[in-house]
C-alpha cells in the first residue's frame, strides 16, 4: 500500500528567514522590494512541486529596520504578479483581521484565487502590538479574547461574501442578453457584533468556492480557532514531544466539533541548512550566526519578553520573574516557546539570540539533506506533522538546495509526489471544495429565455 504524501509549503522572506542572511556576500541585500528575486523562487518552488508558496505580513513596520531587510511588499500584490509566472503552485498570503474589513478582503482573495485558477489561500492572523494600533488610529491593541472574537466572525462573513454568488450564477448568453442570473446573486444582509455588511460581493464565487484557510495562532485560543476554521495550521515547534502533543490536541478540538480531523493540515516549520557534510551545514550555521549584530537582536528579544533591554545581558541566562503566557496580550505562543526554550537549554541571552536568528522560534537543523531528509521523515512518522513549513534560512540558495537535493530524497522514499495531480491548492492539500451555504437549499424556477433559475428555499447562513 503506498505511503500517505506529506505536504511543503514554500515560507519565503526577502534573502532568507536567518536575520544576518542579507549580509552573506551572495545576497541581493535589497530582494525584499525586488520582483524578478521573487519570480525565480517562486518557478524554483514550482520545479520541486511544493504545495505553495507562503508570505507572512503585518501592518506595521517589522522589527529594527537597521537589523534587517524590514520592508515589505504587500502580499496578495506580490502572488497577484506571481500567478502570472507559475502554473500550479499554491499562492497563500497573511492578512489581519484586525486591521482590514471581510468586504475589502474577501474581494482581494477571490480575485487572486481567479486571476490563479484557483491556488489561492489566506493566512487568518489577528494582529496583537500598540505599534500597529497607532497606525489605526488606536491607542493600544485590542485584548486578545476580543481579536479572537472579531476573527471568527471575519472568517463568518467573508465566506457568506465568497457565497453570495451560485457556482451557475453567470449564463453569459448573449442571444438572450442575460449576462447572470438575478437570483442567484444575493445579499448576505449581515449585521454582527463587529460587522454590518449587505453585501453581495462584487466578484463572482471563487475557482476553489473559499480560498484555503489557513491559521497560524498556537495559544489556547489560536488552537480553538484553528479548529473552528483552519484548514491548514502553520505552527512553530522546538522538539518532537511539543510536536506530537500540538498535533493530537489541535486534531482532537477539530473532531470536537464536528470536523474531520484530516481536514486540518498540520505543518510546523524548520529552517534547513543543508551542506555536502555535517561540518559543512555547521560551519554555514555558524558563519550566519557570527553575523548577527547582538544589540540589535537584544532590542527585538527584549521587545517580545515585554522587558527592557537594559534587563538582558547577553552572556547571562534570562532573568527570572518574567510573565507567565495569560499576562501577555500578543503573540502568546511564541513568548511561550522562547522562553521555554531559554529554560529548558538554559541559554544565555547569546546563545538563545543565535537561536532564535534562523526562525524566530521554529526549529533549525544543519546537516546534509539526507540528514534533513530523515528529520522530516521522522516527524512525519511519529505523528508530529502532515507536512512542513520549509523556511530556507538563505535565499535563493537555500531554496534551490532543498528542491534539488532534499526533495528527490523524499520522492525517492514514497513521500512526495513527482508531478502534480491537480490545479487548484485544495486539490494538492487533498481538501473539498465547500458546498455554498447560501444556496443550499433550492427550487428551480423557470426564469424564461430558456434558462433555469433557483430560488431559495432556506438561504440564512449558519
Amino acid at each position: 500500500m503506498p505511503r500517505k504524501q506529506l505536504h511543503l509549503n514554500a515560507f519565503l522572506m526577502s534573502t532568507g528567514h536567518h536575520e544576518a542572511s542579507w549580509r552573506l556576500p551572495e545576497s541581493h541585500a535589497e530582494a525584499n522590494s525586488d520582483l524578478e528575486h521573487y519570480k525565480n523562487l517562486a518557478r524554483i518552488a514550482e520545479r520541486g512541486l511544493l504545495d505553495s508558496l507562503f508570505f507572512a505580513d503585518g501592518p506595521v513596520l517589522m522589527g529594527d529596520p537597521g537589523r534587517r531587510p524590514a520592508a515589505k511588499l504587500e502580499p496578495t500584490v506580490l502572488l497577484t504578479a506571481l500567478a502570472g509566472v507559475t502554473e500550479r503552485i499554491g499562492l497563500i498570503a497573511t492578512a489581519s483581521t484586525s486591521y482590514n474589513e471581510p468586504y475589502n478582503l474577501a474581494r482581494r482573495f477571490a480575485s487572486l484565487d481567479h486571476i490563479s485558477g484557483g491556488r489561492a489561500g489566506w493566512n487568518i492572523v489577528t494582529t496583537a502590538g500598540a505599534d500597529a494600533a497607532r497606525n489605526f488610529g488606536l491607542d493600544d491593541t485590542p485584548l486578545h479574547r476580543d481579536r479572537y472574537r472579531r476573527a471568527a466572525e471575519f472568517v463568518e462573513v467573508s465566506t457568506k461574501l465568497w457565497d453570495s454568488w451560485a457556482d451557475d450564477a453567470v449564463v453569459a448568453d448573449k442571444e438572450a442578453g442575460i449576462h447572470a442570473l438575478a437570483d442567484r446573486v444575493r445579499g448576505i444582509g449581515h449585521t454582527g457584533e463587529f460587522f454590518r455588511v449587505d453585501g453581495p460581493l462584487n466578484v463572482q464565487r471563487p475557482p476553489q468556492g473559499y480560498p484555503l484557510l489557513v491559521q497560524a495562532g498556537s495559544s489556547e485560543s489560536g488552537k480553538d480557532f484553528a479548529a473552528r476554521y483552519a484548514e491548514a495550521v502553520f505552527t512553530a515547534q522546538q522538539t518532537l514531544e511539543e510536536g506530537v502533543a500540538f498535533y493530537k490536541d489541535v486534531k482532537r478540538r477539530a473532531e470536537v466539533l464536528g470536523r474531520d480531523p484530516d481536514g486540518v493540515k498540520i505543518l510546523p516549520g524548520i529552517v534547513p541548512v543543508i551542506g555536502d557534510t555535517e561540518a559543512e551545514a555547521l560551519e554555514l550555521d555558524a558563519e550566519l550566526d557570527r553575523l548577527i549584530v547582538p544589540e540589535y537582536a537584544k532590542r527585538q528579544l527584549a521587545r517580545t519578553l515585554k522587558l527592557d533591554p537594559d534587563e538582558l545581558h547577553l552572556d547571562r541566562e534570562l532573568p527570572d520573574g518574567l510573565p507567565e503566557e495569560d499576562e501577555i496580550e500578543g503573540a502568546k505562543s511564541r513568548y511561550t516557546l522562547i522562553v521555554e526554550l531559554a529554560r529548558r537549554e538554559r541559554l544565555t541571552v547569546r546563545q538563545l539570540i543565535g537561536r532564535l536568528g534562523g526562525g524566530r522560534g521554529h526549529r533549525t537543523f544543519a546537516g546534509t539533506a539526507v540528514q534533513v531528509a530523515d528529520t522530516i521523515e521522522h516527524w512525519y512518522d511519529s505523528g508530529a506533522a502532515d507536512g512542513f513549513n520549509i523556511m530556507p534560512a538563505v535565499l535563493p540558495s537555500g531554496l534551490e538546495a532543498f528542491v534539488d537535493r532534499v526533495v528527490p530524497i523524499l520522492q525517492e522514499r514514497g513521500l512526495f509526489r513527482t508531478e502534480y495531480t491537480g490545479a487548484t491548492l485544495r486539490e494538492h492539500y487533498g481538501l473539498p471544495r465547500p458546498a455554498n451555504r447560501l444556496f443550499d437549499t433550492v427550487d428551480t424556477v423557470d426564469t424564461g429565455a430558456g434558462h433555469t433559475g433557483i430560488a431559495l428555499a432556506s438561504a440564512t447562513a449558519r
